[in-house]
């Protein structure tokens, strides 16, 4: 069954020899948490590698202040890349990993993280292309908060997980790297202009182009 659910969703391992492949099975770890678990903290040292199968991981970053943004999230398919690099330079998490669903996941332990980057081709080019591709996230999500004013970045987050946005005001504050308190101000002054309809924990996206709009400035 993992090993359906890791071709599957990884079909770079079908690419493996069949020896190595059984050989990673055998050595891996099958993890199953609930919403809400915490995967690993800053500071702690890294246990493996993992790869996502089912549900979607929060990484986030946490200031001294107690305020949180998201860096990024891992979905079914992708591996975090925060776990490889502590992997390649043997460092701890500098970040929090949370599951937002109820999630399983294959750890790869470090010793076969490091022994498929050098023997297998497909896995470097995996590794190393999900790298670039959350590089340019990073990129964008600097570029957003240095650049973008909070009610355009809201906006933004809206219309792209809308029509119908389960969180609660606190999580999209913790998204946007914002507090909570203003992004209720921002989330009312939408309603009232009726793009959007606040309900408990749920944001309805009323008018996606005014929104739209917004998100360019």
């Amino acid at each position: 069954m993992i090993r359906d659910d890791l071709l599957r969703r990884f079909p770079v391992f079908a690419e493996l020899p069949v020896a190595r492949l059984e050989a990673l099975l055998a050595q891996a770890q099958v993890v199953r948490a609930a919403a809400g678990s915490i995967l690993f903290e800053a500071r702690q040292p890294c246990r493996g590698f993992p790869l996502l199968l089912e549900g979607s991981v929060r990484v986030t970053k946490t200031a001294p202040s107690g305020r949180e943004i998201l860096l990024y999230r891992v979905e079914p398919g992708q591996g975090c890349i925060l776990s490889g690099g502590c992997l390649l330079g043997h460092s701890e998490y500098s970040a929090k990993g949370t599951a937002e669903t109820d999630i399983v996941l294959l750890n790869i332990p470090g010793g076969t993280f490091h022994e498929l980057l050098l023997a297998s081709e497909p896995f470097r080019h995996f590794v190393f292309g999900m790298y670039g591709e959350r590089l340019a996230e990073v990129m964008e999500l600097v570029e957003a908060v240095a650049f973008q004013r909070l009610d355009a970045r809201l906006a933004q987050l809206l219309v792209r997980r809308g029509p119908v946005v389960q969180a609660t005001h606190q999580a999209l504050a913790d998204e946007l790297g914002s507090v909570r308190e203003i992004v209720s101000r921002l989330l009312r002054s939408f309603e009232e202009r009726g793009w959007v309809r606040l309900e408990r924990e749920r944001v309805t996206v009323l008018d996606p182009k005014a929104l739209a709009a917004q998100s360019r400035g």
